[in-house]
């Protein structure tokens, strides 16, 4: 696979597109790339760009030549809503699930979230979390970057209101039915996942209130930082492209 990099600005044909520091540095020290070398260009908005790598004196820049509208994104389309793990376990499925194909991250804060994040550590957290997915798209040959949503309380996220047909699934050991059981869904899915210790009883009722019916993916307890990346494996394998 050819080189990957991520350009935020809007792409355009027989446009000369500058790298940016990180990217040109990772091309030219770590890649060993040189001039005339082809790489592939994506600004997060589906499709990407064939281009070749040109110099002109300290500057690289990268020339568009043929636009490809192949997207990737799997079907359900899925959004992770991952109750706060500690250190940096969110880093790890970050980038997992957006290996996977996930199409929104929303972390939040749950009673036993153990990591407290407010105003500015907030914010630099999740700007943190949303390059961590673009380098995962980098990789795994996404051209759509999740998005990564502002951190939000447990009870303020159950607080919003469903999109239209969305299925919403609360991952729970003890549920009484499996993820294998339930049929294809037509619409979006939202996985809830709690942190470390699990929801507490409240959060499962206020959960169950707000559309999310319990599944289990087997006799096993599985880590906060590993639910999420199983249960969408395992959707993927289900109902789309694995």
């Amino acid at each position: 696979m050819l080189p990957r990099f991520f350009i935020p600005a809007g792409l355009a044909p027989g446009a000369a597109v500058e790298l940016p520091a990180e990217a040109a540095h990772h091309a030219l020290r770590v890649l060993r790339l040189e001039a005339g070398a082809a790489v592939v260009l994506f600004d997060g908005r589906g499709g990407e760009w064939l281009a070749r790598l040109t110099r002109s004196g300290q500057d690289w820049r990268a020339i568009l030549e043929s636009y490809d509208a192949v997207d990737r994104v799997p079907v359900p389309e899925v959004t992770l809503v991952q109750g706060l793990p500690a250190a940096d376990k969110m880093d790890w499925i970050v980038q997992k699930c957006t290996e996977l194909g996930v199409a929104q991250i929303r972390p939040v804060a749950a009673k036993r979230s153990v990591v407290k994040l407010v105003g500015e550590r907030m914010e630099r957290r999740v700007r943190h979390w949303q390059q961590v997915a673009v380098a995962a798209c980098e990789q795994s040959g996404r051209n759509r970057v999740p998005a990564v949503a502002p951190l939000l309380d447990l009870p303020q996220y159950l607080a919003l209101a469903a999109s239209e047909n969305e299925t919403r699934i609360l991952l729970a050991p003890d549920a009484p039915r499996s993820l294998r059981e339930l049929v294809r869904p037509e619409g979006p899915v939202t996985l809830l996942i709690g942190p470390e210790g699990g929801f507490e009883e409240g959060e499962v009722r206020a959960a169950a209130a707000a559309g999310f019916a319990p599944l289990t993916l087997g006799p096993r307890v599985l880590r906060a930082e590993t639910a999420g990346i199983a249960a969408l494996a395992a959707m993927l394998a289900l109902w789309g492209d694995y």
